[in-house]
């Protein structure tokens, strides 16, 4: 029978999801230059039509069909097209429709894809980007989502009714809204995506700052706001679980923005708002997996760890020399593995997730369940990522000309600019592309 307060939340825990994308995709355009800011919200919106289509004939199928082998992947025919599941039954998840769940689990997908956008800002051609973004979701997401996402199911008499993935079922590792599937997953392949693209022109010379930073905090904001829809309706339930998930969430995003302040006025003797807007994404990524696992003191401490350690994250892509543009690695790789890792040491046994951690006098056997998981992930998107984005480019390019990224994609690849700076009485060259900040931090962003 359908429960419908469940399903009423987690209807409206997607929606929330969804907001994320473009939330995202404001982000991602405040911090880039004028000149870029439609492509790389473009990308975005690419994402989430094009995953979108794919969810619907064949991903939810890869990622929560009954395995196929190994915990590896879904019967990609079982719900080709979602095929059955318009039925007035219930899904896996117990108490929902089975089409609730399809498109909970498809909001997901499209932000993941997207996220990976930024590691490339002012330097990718859009149809590449999509080629490449299509063939990502197949390949890595999916398979992925079917590994942590997926939990095996028996009936009242013990007999197995649905097989699900490895990581979720197997090694049995905590990843109650995706650390792994989707923040580790995306840092990763932006680092292999952002090598095989390579640096920008004058990466690590010029100055590359945000042009628009009202965007960028409108843009945290919807993105905080979407999370809690993207945690809480984790639980599939409005229930106590859901309760503490949000509260935690809550917690540990406001303490990672002070954890970035703090490191910022220290380090460069400001506290400045792109800040406080990455340090709330950074609090945000690395509850993801342990919302469920952890206290409201340890959400906490998770979240004003993930502020300082991924302020100083930021900077190891100039130490390192790759241009990660927007910080995909620092912020997303770095507070999802540090999330992922932190329910090993801090997961308090009477959270929702029942587990005993190293420092609530368990062993260390949930922290190398968590390192193997988050792991795993992190090695197997990096390395299919390299092949995927190796061979869109030789296939087609990945790149635009020298000459086209001095002038700025969005006139040469979409015929529009971000802003029209004629009326304002300006020439083509445009106050507002030479805008400048304040350069307060080595993680100031293009």
């Amino acid at each position: 029978m359908v429960n419908t307060g469940d399903t009423a939340w987690i209807l409206t825990s997607a929606a929330l999801v969804l907001l994320m994308t473009p939330g995202l995709a404001l982000f991602y355009g405040g911090m880039v230059r004028a000149k870029s800011v439609l492509n790389m919200m473009m990308m975005s919106f690419g994402a989430l039509a094009l995953i979108t289509v794919l969810w619907v004939l064949y991903g939810y199928s890869f990622a929560f069909g009954d395995d196929v082998g190994l915990g590896l992947l879904g019967d990609p025919g079982e719900f080709f097209g979602l095929k059955g599941l318009m039925e007035d039954t219930t899904s896996e998840a117990g108490g929902l429709p089975s089409m609730a769940f399809v498109g909970f689990q498809a909001v997901f997908a499209i932000i993941t894809v997207a996220l990976i956008s930024g590691a490339i800002a002012d330097r990718a051609k859009f149809g590449s980007w999509m080629v490449f973004a299509g063939i990502w979701a197949t390949v890595v997401y999916f398979p992925v989502a079917h590994w942590v996402f997926d939990f095996t199911l028996t009936d009242d008499d013990g007999a197995v009714t649905h097989t699900g993935g490895w990581i979720a079922n197997d090694l049995a590792a905590i990843d109650f809204a995706g650390g792994t599937a989707v923040h580790i997953n995306a840092g990763a392949a932006g680092l292999a995506l952002a090598l095989v693209l390579g640096k920008r022109r004058g990466f690590g010379r010029e100055a590359m700052r945000p042009h628009n930073l009202p965007l960028v905090m409108l843009g945290a904001g919807l993105l905080w706001f979407g999370w809690f829809g993207f945690n809480a309706g984790s639980a599939l339930a409005a229930n106590n679980t859901a309760a503490v998930v949000w509260v935690n969430t809550l917690a540990a995003t406001g303490a990672a923005v002070l954890g970035w302040l703090v490191t910022e006025k220290l380090r460069d003797g400001h506290a400045t708002s792109l800040g406080a807007a990455s340090g709330a994404v950074a609090g945000l990524v690395a509850i993801t997996p342990a919302c469920s696992a952890v206290s409201p003191v340890g959400a906490i401490i998770v979240g004003v760890i993930a502020g300082a350690l991924c302020a100083l994250a930021v900077g190891l892509k100039y130490r390192l020399g790759y241009d990660d543009s927007l910080d995909v690695v620092g912020v997303h790789l770095v507070g999802g593995l540090w999330g992922t890792l932190a329910i090993g040491f801090l997961a308090d046994p009477d959270a929702p997730a029942g587990v005993e951690s190293l420092f609530f006098g368990g062993s260390v056997d949930q922290l190398w369940r968590q390192a193997v998981g988050a792991g795993a992930v992190l090695v197997f998107s990096f390395v299919l990522t390299y092949v995927i984005g190796t061979l869109v480019k030789a296939a087609m390019g990945f790149r635009v000309s020298e000459e086209d990224e001095v002038a700025g994609i969005d006139t040469v690849v979409h015929a529009e600019s971000g802003y029209d700076f004629t009326s304002l009485g300006g020439g083509s060259g445009s106050a507002l592309s030479q805008a400048t900040t304040p350069k307060t931090t080595e993680g100031v962003r293009a």
